[in-house]
């Protein structure tokens, strides 16, 4: 019983982990999914740019689209803009 308890507490925290540490980022050209490790943790998992391959500038989005292109800049663009 106790071994059981203890493999599941593990493999609850492997798969924390890679919800924290991991995601999936939307390409911004192509829009294929591409797997990709984090370099904090956070609880988002999909990532993608509102603003694509477009002329558009961040103060054109609406306040939802600009923290989502935030998120793209600093985890895949690794443009670390503070929010």
């Amino acid at each position: 019983m106790k071994k059981n308890v203890t493999v599941g507490i593990f493999i609850f925290a492997i798969i924390l982990s890679i919800r924290v540490f991991c995601g999936v980022y939307v390409h911004d050209e192509f829009a294929e999914r591409h797997f990709f490790i984090k370099h904090r943790p956070t609880w988002k998992w999909l990532f993608y740019s509102p603003i694509g391959m477009s002329d558009k500038k961040l103060g054109d989005l609406s306040e939802e689209e600009q923290i989502e292109q935030k998120y793209f800049n600093e985890f895949i663009t690794g443009q670390r803009l503070i929010f």
